[in-house]
């Protein structure tokens, strides 16, 4: 589902060249719950961006769904994102002028379907996350908790080969973030959807399946479990 083989990249500033990841590898099945673990500066947003296909790797292939996104053009890439890529953000990103349910919408508006297609396929999602009641109030009528169940449902909409989380928790207290974590556990076994959620906390990585460690733009943990892995 998900292959990244020897990425690195580096930014730019006015002394040079500075190393972020260095010759990452990395497989994951579908299917897999997968965090990527590791405190500011190791690399993991980076990395994050580079898989989702917000930037491009100085060297290495990104593969998703057996196509290499670092092969293809910023037009098809963006075609690629729609159908295959979903995102939540730890500030949930909605927009505050729509409902939640055309918020939840939005993804399928940008690819053309037919509005009674997405009303109906949003609504479904809003149930599954517990929300289909408040489906007509704004995100501003939300706690946090809700808006980020909002956000995951966006995510869903157009049955994406991965999701990827940044910090899905990360403005959550303790109660709701164990919630979260919760549904999206139970959306990854109900869908069987692979999930990436960046973290820094390790109370959150250990409710994975695998634990993706990066120190210093470097993978630290030796093997994931079952038949994902890590190479280095």
């Amino acid at each position: 589902m998900l292959r990244v083989e020897h990425v690195s990249h580096s930014f730019r500033n006015a002394q040079g060249a500075v190393p972020v990841l260095q010759d990452i590898n990395i497989s994951v099945s579908k299917g897999r719950m997968v965090a990527l673990l590791g405190s500011s500066g190791s690399g993991k947003s980076t990395l994050l961006n580079l898989m989702a296909g917000l930037m491009k790797p100085d060297a290495g292939e990104i593969w998703i769904a057996d196509q290499d996104i670092v092969q293809l053009s910023e037009n098809k890439l963006a075609e690629f994102r729609r159908t295959h890529i979903g995102f939540i953000f730890q500030a949930y990103e909605l927009l505050g002028n729509l409902t939640i349910r055309e918020n939840v919408e939005l993804p399928l508006v940008f690819m053309g379907v037919r509005p009674s297609l997405r009303k109906t396929k949003a609504m479904q999602l809003l149930e599954q996350v517990g929300l289909a009641p408040k489906a007509e109030l704004f995100p501003s009528q939300l706690s946090g908790g809700q808006q980020q169940r909002v956000s995951i449902a966006r995510s869903l909409i157009t049955e994406p080969s991965v999701i990827f989380a940044d910090e899905p928790t990360g403005n959550l207290d303790t109660q709701t973030e164990e919630e979260i974590i919760s549904i999206l556990q139970e959306l990854n076994q109900e869908l069987s959807t692979t999930f990436v959620i960046v973290t820094h906390e390790a109370e959150v990585a250990e409710q994975m399946q695998d634990i993706i460690t990066l120190h210093n733009g470097s993978l630290v943990q030796g093997e994931l479990s079952g038949s994902d892995r890590i190479e280095q």
